[in-house]
């Protein structure tokens, strides 16, 4: 009986340290959610052919750096890594998606297991 009772009590401590993790996580994604301030950076590719594959993969690393640099918070911030990860992600996906290029999709799909659409131009007539 003292084996069960113990292991009655180490699934309870488990879950609540479980539930504690989940908690405080939600905790910290709603703080950068509740934010006001929306940090932007403005991502310059004039000097880029992004019809050309490595025009394109330029383009595609300098929004990832912007991202990262939009996303990333002081080092006293409470946010999770996971919620900076997740902000960088849709940043990414958000300006591959505003360029709208499709050798910029096409990396960006290769990179990612969620792929974005690839956009489809119809001919004027």
């Amino acid at each position: 009986m003292i084996t069960m009772t113990a292991s009655i009590h180490l699934r309870r401590l488990v879950a609540v340290a479980i539930l504690g993790a989940v908690a405080s996580g939600f905790t910290a994604v709603s703080l950068a959610g509740g934010s006001t301030v929306t940090r932007s950076v403005t991502v310059k590719y004039g000097d880029l052919n992004i019809s050309d594959p490595d025009g394109a993969a330029t383009l595609y690393g300098r929004i990832t750096r912007a991202a990262q640099a939009v996303c990333r918070l002081p080092e006293d911030s409470f946010t999770s890594e996971l919620a900076v990860l997740a902000c960088e992600h849709k940043a990414i996906a958000d300006a591959v998606t505003q360029v709208g290029h499709p050798e910029l999709i096409a990396i960006y799909n290769s990179k990612n297991r969620q792929p974005l659409p690839m956009l489809v131009a119809r001919e004027a007539r």
